[in-house]
């Protein structure tokens, strides 16, 4: 008997009402209150009922009412029908003859095949579709995730294709206005020549009706007719203006021409990040499986701080010195310059017309030698000393980083002068935020072909590349070559092929991306010891000049 204490912890309560239980009906299994006997047994008056105290019940099989015999519970369950049914039934009723069994053992059977199923869902069924469902799970964050890749992968490929759009109607745009400026120069020196032909003539009439009324026969001897020469009229100037054609496989392909320069768009099957979806036809070679060094150069410079190619066998080279020394691929000393600078120069660079200019930080001042003399080209802002120069593919710019201040605070910006004015400032980007880092280090430059200025800024140890508006395109921080140690880039240039290469002097190799900044391959099996800068010549080779040793290598890396 339970305690007062459990009792009133766990009070069970009548099942057909809330009050406390004290009788069971072990024949229905029904707890009942006082009140609610009668109430069950009215209800149930066909059925015989054991009513006993709650604590003497008898915990039993409930056995169903016969719907067929009222008054009566089945007992047996029939395997034809597969229903309950009583006594009454299968004696005379209408499953008289049927194979029948108990309900307890129907009842035993039916929990075994319960407890079966149970186990079986639980051990085997539940696990299988739980791991269905992490895999689906898995799946759709996959998808998810493609999905997002897609889309980013869709936008890179559209700015790509609007790029390559842009540079080629930019082409179009700049050979149009010179084929104009071509024909109207023409035009306007005929016209000219017209004119003073006209000229020419009016004043031969006048003189002519002069010597009419002449009484001096020596003016009218010295009289010499130049009507032949005026009857032979100039040579006509016929101008053919090219013609825009275009033709367009919408989605596959577009091509545009105009006089001799063509274009074609393409669209690539299975497009990559590591490859435009539109190529330029150039013919321009590829790169080498292996890369070659096909000259060593030993200088006089130790340390070499900087290389300018001229033409495709000599190089200006520099170091710790005044002066500037002109060699050949093999190593012998052509010419030697003696610069204006207190010190040293601070960048080299070869013009167009192979005149060698140099800059001056303490005089703020690029110069140009001529002649064996330097002269002032251009002087840079007042507080702000110029740095490293490169000349620019279009228009033969120049690219000058000038800075001021020291240590890590100090300022750097690149400027573009054409001639002694400047054309732009490459400081900030859209949103007013400084484009190079702050510090003590210099900006290496170079244009590529598409108007992209690249810059290696050493004080963040990445190369950053913006358009011609001076919008940042991507930055690039070495992480793809993986490379044992941390990404230095020095020196960089750009190719024929618009692909940019960087010298890593922490990494001893160099690096080479596409224009859009995807890597491509890492230069590391030519001995380059502390790499320091690198050149371009006219042949398509790479100067590389060495910190220490002061040896260039010059590499063969395309295919001609």
């Amino acid at each position: 008997m339970a305690t007062s204490t459990s009792w009133a912890q766990d009070v069970i309560t009548c099942d057909l009402c809330n009050k406390p239980t004290q009788q069971f009906c072990n024949s229905c299994q029904v707890s009942l209150c006082s009140d609610c006997v009668s109430k069950h047994t009215d209800a149930f008056k066909s059925m015989s009922h054991e009513i006993a105290p709650f604590l003497d019940r008898k915990t039993k099989l409930v056995l169903p009412e016969c719907n067929e015999h009222s008054g009566q519970r089945c007992e047996v369950n029939c395997k034809e029908c597969n229903t309950p049914v009583c006594i009454k039934c299968i004696g005379f009723g209408p499953h008289k003859g049927h194979d029948v069994e108990e309900l307890t053992e129907t009842h035993e059977n039916k929990i075994r095949k319960i407890k079966s199923d149970t186990e079986e869902i639980q051990a085997k069924l539940i696990p299988k579709y739980q791991k269905e469902d992490v895999e689906i799970g898995k799946k759709i964050s996959k998808t998810k995730s493609k999905t997002d890749d897609l889309g980013k992968e869709s936008r890179k490929l559209r700015k790509l294709w609007h790029q390559e759009v842009d540079n080629i109607f930019d082409k179009i745009d700049s050979l149009s206005q010179s084929l104009t400026e071509k024909n109207l120069n023409a035009l306007q020196e005929y016209h000219n020549k017209i004119r003073d032909i006209i000229s020419e003539m009016n004043t031969i009439v006048k003189q002519n009706e002069q010597l009419f009324t002449s009484n001096k026969i020596s003016d009218v001897n010295e009289y010499y007719s130049r009507l032949n020469e005026y009857q032979d009229f100039p040579e006509r100037v016929y101008l053919e203006l090219p013609s825009l054609r275009s033709n367009v496989d919408q989605g596959k392909e577009f091509i545009i021409e105009i006089g001799g320069y063509r274009a074609t768009l393409k669209q690539m099957s299975q497009p990559s990040p590591s490859a435009d979806v539109s190529r330029l036809t150039t013919g321009i070679g590829k790169l080498m499986d292996q890369v070659r060094v096909i000259a060593t150069i030993p200088t006089n410079y130790k340390p070499l701080y900087g290389v300018a190619c001229v033409g495709g066998k000599e190089a200006w080279i520099y170091g710790k010195k005044k002066t500037i020394t002109r060699i050949d691929i093999h190593g012998a000393v052509r010419d030697t310059v003696t610069t204006t600078c207190l010190d040293w120069p601070d960048g080299i660079s070869v013009t167009r017309g192979r005149e060698l200019i140099y800059s001056d930080f303490n005089s703020r001042t690029v110069n140009i030698v001529r002649h064996g003399k330097s002269e002032t080209l251009i002087t840079t802002p007042q507080d702000w000393g110029p740095g490293r120069l490169s000349l620019t593919r279009s228009g033969g710019d120049i690219l000058v980083h000038v800075y001021k201040g020291i240590g890590p605070q100090r300022k750097n910006k690149i400027i573009r002068y054409q001639g002694q004015n400047v054309k732009q400032e490459i400081n900030k980007d859209g949103q007013g935020s400084l484009i190079f880092k702050d510090g003590s280090s210099s900006l290496y430059m170079s244009e590529n072909n598409n108007g992209d200025v690249c810059v290696s800024d050493r004080n963040a140890n990445t190369v950053v590349v913006v358009d011609k508006t001076g919008r940042v395109r991507f930055r690039y921080e070495g992480t793809p070559a993986r490379r044992e140690k941390s990404f230095h880039p020095r020196y960089i240039v750009t190719d024929a092929l618009s692909q940019i290469i960087v010298a890593d002097i922490n990494n001893n190799c160099l690096h080479i991306l596409d224009q859009n900044g995807q890597f491509l391959r890492c230069v590391d099996d030519c001995e380059l010891e502390k790499p320091l800068g690198l050149n371009v010549d006219s042949e398509g080779r790479l100067w590389v000049w060495l910190l220490h040793t002061g040896e260039i290598k010059v590499i063969q890396y395309l295919k001609q």
